[in-house]
């Protein structure tokens, strides 16, 4: 499989930040009440996460490793913030309905980690590849969650608050309002993570495991201290 390609299979499946690897789940249990929610926060991080890879693979041999983590926050800071008034700006509904989950993408586990454990080691290609893949897997979770919780929840499909693609209730539908609410968003959720495992087992694929950080951090201290020996 060409390695491009693999990149973005990883991040939708092999290694789904949600359905694998449980990252992120703040706003993912806290935003997707909607379809709509799910798909304008996944596009949103998307965005932070593909420029954020591109430009930490940019400065990989600049950044000093003694300030990676922080100069990896400016970096995100910077690109969150400029989503953040595009959505104001252009979709204020959106704006309105993620809220304060907006700015707490510069926290995401997501984006942090990719940029740590694979956009400061590899080429700039391959790191915006990443983060298309790991972006995609996000946003369609998000999607389906939301689709989910809001067709049992609410009774409707891509809702805005004010309209809606379909309205079950219409035909007499009765939502089940706890799905709208946190406990549904737990429901949902592992039984979501339930299917995909049991599919992955049925066609004999491996799970994914959430990658461990503490081997790169001892890597770098054993460099500094050698590093330091020798001056």
């Amino acid at each position: 499989m060409n390695k491009y390609i693999e990149r973005l299979v990883n991040g939708i499946v092999k290694e789904n930040p949600i359905l694998v690897l449980t990252l992120g789940m703040c706003a993912t249990l806290a935003v997707t009440t909607t379809a709509i929610n799910g798909i304008g926060m996944g596009l949103s991080t998307t965005v932070v996460l593909v420029l954020s890879n591109l430009l930490i693979s940019l400065l990989r041999k600049i950044i000093p490793d003694g300030v990676r983590m922080p100069a990896y926050i400016v970096v995100v800071a910077s690109l969150v913030t400029v989503v953040q008034f595009v959505l104001q700006a252009y979709v204020p509904s959106l704006y309105e309905a993620l809220g304060i989950y907006i700015p707490l993408i510069v926290v995401n586990c997501i984006i942090l980690g990719r940029a740590e454990s694979y956009a400061s080691k590899n080429t700039v290609l391959l790191s915006t590849f990443d983060g298309i893949g790991m972006g995609l897997g996000f946003t369609c979770s998000l999607t389906l969650l939301g689709f989910i919780r809001e067709l049992i929840g609410g009774g409707t499909i891509f809702s805005n608050g004010s309209s809606a693609l379909v309205d079950f209730t219409n035909f007499g539908f009765t939502p089940a309002s706890i799905f709208i609410l946190a406990p549904g968003a737990f429901f949902v959720l592992a039984f979501i993570i339930a299917v995909m495992n049991r599919i992955k087992r049925a066609n004999g694929m491996k799970q994914a495991e959430v990658p461990d950080y503490t081997d790169d951090v001892e890597a770098r201290k054993n460099d500094e201290e050698e590093g330091g020996a020798k001056a």
